[in-house]
């Protein structure tokens, strides 16, 4: 007997009494077997979010996707089913501040993310990462001006279709996505701000923060919209600081709450743990 593979489904759907129960059983009649369940209905948008671990043994991914379907439409979800042995194709995005890129390729290697790197694009030349070891990733650079963002984006796409990414990050990469770059990467495109958003919002927000005497600084991942520092929120962090933190100490304050805020929420997509609630979501943590 071969051994149960095991998928992740995750759906959203307008509320209403027995979604649990018919979920359950449509998986059930698929020779499938629950390993983990947590659910959210939104009192205020009326909506109900799932997430859903089983095993099934003798089901393919696409036979269950297809049984699925028409299950689903009969109840108006928005779903998706993956095998969960399948690992994300992702690219990663920086700039000159490179500490959020070198924490996660630490982590990548130590197995803490499971994904599959499948480039670092910069819109600084590779001699400014010379100290990191990129081993067989590999490295574009696709620098980047006023003059030129048009067919740099243009470039950036491509190379996102080419290596058929399933998640965009903007590992400190300082330079703002065009509204159509952002439209299309709706959803899998997450960004790290350098401040607990909603406030000071976009450039030098440590400097903002200081200016009016803070005693909290943090940092906010987020999806990318058009809407600059405005995505829906998927993971935040703090720290307390005081009246004799220059702006210089902040940044090195907000480095670290940058780094762990960004790990956590690649660890939190990879694992089909983040569904999309409008312009907020929902967070299934394990």
């Amino acid at each position: 007997m071969s051994a149960a593979r095991q998928f992740v489904l995750t759906l959203s759907c307008p509320d209403r009494a027995g979604i649990v129960a018919a979920v359950s059983n449509h998986l059930a009649d698929q020779g499938g077997n629950i390993v983990e369940a947590q659910q959210f209905g939104d009192q205020e948008t009326g909506r109900f979010f799932m997430r859903l671990v089983f095993e099934n043994a003798s089901r393919e991914l696409a036979d269950l996707d297809a049984d699925f379907a028409p299950f689903a439409r009969q109840l108006r979800m928005q779903w998706t089913l993956r095998d969960r042995s399948r690992r994300r194709r992702v690219l990663l995005l920086v700039s000159k501040f490179d500490h959020c890129l070198a924490d996660i390729l630490y982590r990548w290697r130590l197995g803490e993310l499971p994904m599959d790197i499948v480039g670092v694009v910069a819109n600084h030349p590779r001699e400014t990462f010379r100290h990191l070891d990129f081993d067989a990733i590999p490295f574009h650079h696709l620098p980047v001006d006023a003059a030129t963002k048009a067919t740099q984006e243009s470039a950036l796409w491509s190379l996102i279709e080419q290596t058929n990414t399933d998640l965009v990050v903007l590992a400190r990469y300082m330079q703002v996505l065009s509204n159509e770059l952002s439209t299309r990467l709706a959803g899998r495109c997450i960004n790290i701000h350098h401040s607990f958003l909603p406030g000071f919002k976009g450039a030098r927000p440590y400097h903002q923060a200081h200016r009016r005497g803070v005693k909290l600084i943090g940092a906010t991942a987020h999806f990318v919209t058009a809407d600059l520092d405005e995505g829906p929120i998927i993971e935040q962090d703090i720290e307390r600081v005081t009246h004799a933190d220059t702006p210089d100490d902040l940044i090195r304050i907000g480095r670290d709450i940058e780094r762990r805020v960004l790990a956590r929420t690649l660890r939190l997509f990879l694992d089909d743990r983040v569904l999309l609630n409008g312009n907020k979501t929902v967070v299934f943590h394990s």
